[in-house]
């Protein structure tokens, strides 16, 4: 007995020691905290960025109390970074030791690439073209300095909820453009009803069959009940020269009118409750609150970052073995289409350079006659050159452009229980999409494997109100890459496709395959364009599978050319070797534009087995989320 016990003991004593080497050590960070203090719970710093350094110290030094892993831990509040947090390469864990960016237990930290508005007062003075309804109404404030400039911004947050630029856009019909002269790049509309006091930020957004596109107006010619228009450079020659999507005309009304459009930025529109105005001569912002709004006690925030977080490793040396698990990352900006527009090919990504081939046809595709060369929007949060990382039940809100970006060479990774709310562009978007140095319907399977994007889990996230500035983009969307499982997602309230898988519309096989839309729940999509799929493929992908998903509340869109042009599941030009069987949707409605071989249809539609709509989207632990 004696000597059993005191094998036990040993034992324990063994296994207790060897928990104690294998904890990870905990770097501590406090809104109380200063950068000069040591990290510990006792004494915390005061950033993320210093609590990084830190780490990546004691990992340069080998200090044995990292046996374990890193883990900073972030207390309560919120972190307003004046440049993203940089992940590099020197970051790197290991599946031993990885780096974790948590919570502190019980608090709730945001990383925020915003800044607040402070000091509202009444307005007495106004600026010039202002409706006269709303002189009475507007409060103003001193546009925010941060490093001694003036915030640039095209969003603003008044208590969480994202107000409007001051527009035209409402309920109800917009108007629709009269004529377009491509030669002169001049497009001719109704004359509006209101006065152009000032050009400087007013922008017309029209609305191109799956796409928008955000012009800056140079000038306004009024001539009679018709007014001609010009816009600035560089947009205005993409736009009269890219073919796909252009400016639609109905003329022989065969279909729902010409391009619709709106406008947003003057001071002119500035007409209802929850409108703002950025005068940048006096270097103000106006704003119009709503009924419950105190714009003494209200939270406005403006967005400076474009990226409040990046992860950068290169092909040789990829970051490894990083995790953000619980944290809340709020208020990024996109400034380009205020200084060189917005037109989008497709997806969200702008053109740089587009026009009509005289004598169409490329090596892969001989009927192709549209060239295109584009560019990425930002994200939120980027990950490029990296592997095993995770982001856990975090909240991606109030972006302007991408949410969270699997850019380049990024694989063995997961985004697992997220949200992904409030966001002007896609949510997720991973993969090759072409670039400026790529054109984009070229075939894609490069010589370096590095530079792919694989094995990815996308799972159990809850998507909703994103492409709410750019009408045109995703819920998820995967470009070039392999073994990417899409699964138990719940995608809403999207203006154009919901999960989108494929790009560059070719039928040549090449590094895209292995990829799985299974058991996602998508719903209330194609609010405001068409040609739309709730799940939408493009070009070859070698044993691709769509299985299980519940689609519905395909919405028709109001604008739209061809409002009936949108399918639960669309297999558009290219679409090959993938298998879609057992989708639940409330109608019988899919589409096949030029596919290529070896696709396989079985059992799709509302005769599917309710059980299968019942079990898609968020399993029962992630409900929560929610």
């Amino acid at each position: 007995m004696h000597k059993r016990k005191l094998t036990f003991l040993f034992l324990l004593a063994f296994l207790t020691g060897f928990m104690v080497d294998t904890m990870a050590i905990d770097i501590w960070v406090s809104k109380n905290g200063d950068d000069a203090h040591d990290g510990t719970k006792a004494s915390p710093l005061a950033t993320v960025h210093m609590a990084l350094r830190k780490a990546r110290e004691l990992r340069r030094l080998d200090d044995p109390s990292i046996d374990g892993g890193i883990r900073i831990l972030v207390g309560d509040g919120i972190y307003r970074f004046m440049d993203p947090l940089l992940i590099r390469p020197e970051d790197a864990g290991t599946a031993d030791s990885p780096t974790v960016i948590m919570p502190a237990s019980g608090a709730q930290p945001i990383f925020s690439g915003g800044t607040k508005v402070l000091n509202w007062q009444k307005a007495a003075d106004f600026p010039e073209g202002l409706p006269a309804a709303a002189k009475g109404q507007l409060w103003v404030a001193d546009v925010p300095v941060v490093g001694g400039q003036e915030v640039e911004f095209r969003q603003l947050w008044i208590n969480g909820q994202k107000a409007k630029r001051a527009t035209n856009l409402y309920e109800g019909e917009l108007e629709r453009i009269l004529s377009v002269d491509s030669a002169r790049q001049e497009m001719w509309i109704p004359t509006p009803e209101w006065d152009f006091k000032n050009l400087d930020q007013l922008e017309f957004v029209i609305h191109q069959w799956w796409a928008i596109a955000n012009l800056r107006v140079k000038s306004v010619e009024v001539q009679g009940e018709k007014t001609k228009l010009t816009f600035h450079q560089p947009e205005s020659q993409i736009e009269f020269q890219h073919p796909w999507p252009a400016p639609f005309i109905d003329a022989k009304n065969e279909y729902n009118g010409n391009s619709a459009f709106y406008w947003q930025g003057a001071a002119e529109l500035l007409s209802q409750p929850g409108e703002w105005y950025h005068d940048k001569k006096s270097e103000k912002v106006y704003y119009w609150p709503k009924e419950d709004e105190n714009m003494g006690e209200a939270e406005a925030i403006v967005p400076f970052l474009e990226t409040i977080v990046r992860i950068m490793g290169n092909a040789d040396h990829p970051v490894r073995h990083i995790g953000f698990e619980g944290i809340a990352f709020e208020h990024a900006t996109w400034l380009r289409p205020s200084h060189r527009g917005h037109v989008p090919l497709q997806a969200g990504w702008y053109i740089l350079e587009a026009y009509k081939l005289k004598k169409p046809g490329t090596p892969d595709k001989a009927s192709l006659e549209n060239q295109a060369w584009t560019g990425r929007q930002p994200a939120g949060v980027e990950v490029n050159y990296a592997t095993n990382i995770h982001f856990e039940r975090c909240r991606f809100e109030h972006m302007a452009a991408t949410g969270l970006d699997l850019v380049e060479g990024v694989s063995d990774s997961k985004v697992i229980g997220n949200v992904f709310r409030d966001i002007g562009g896609t949510g997720i978007q991973a993969g090759f999409f072409g670039g400026p140095d790529f054109e984009s319907h070229l075939p894609y399977d490069p010589e370096d494997p590095r530079e792919l994007v694989h094995h990815l889990d996308i799972n159990n996230n809850y998507i909703t109100n994103v492409t709410n500035e750019d009408w045109g983009c995703v819920g998820i969307s995967v470009g070039s890459a392999h073994d990417v499982n899409i699964e138990h997602n719940e995608v809403s309230d999207i203006n154009y496709s919901g999960i989108c898988v494929g790009w560059f519309w070719t039928k040549t096989i090449t590094a895209a395959k292995n990829n799985r839309i299974h058991a996602n729940r998508i719903h209330n999509f194609a609010k405001q364009m068409y040609d739309v799929g709730g799940v939408y493929t493009l070009s070859a992908q070698p044993n691709t599978e769509i299985s299980e998903n519940a689609i519905y509340d395909l919405q028709d869109a109001p604008y739209a050319h061809m409002p009936h042009h949108h399918q639960y599941i669309y297999f558009d030009e290219g679409s090959s070797y993938i298998r879609a069987t057992n989708n639940w949707t409330e109608r019988d409605k899919f589409f096949s534009n030029s596919p290529g071989p070896g696709n396989l249809w079985e059992n799709n539609g509302p005769d599917v087995d309710i059980a299968i709509k019942e079990k898609a989207g968020l399993e029962e632990e992630y409900k929560s989320i929610k």
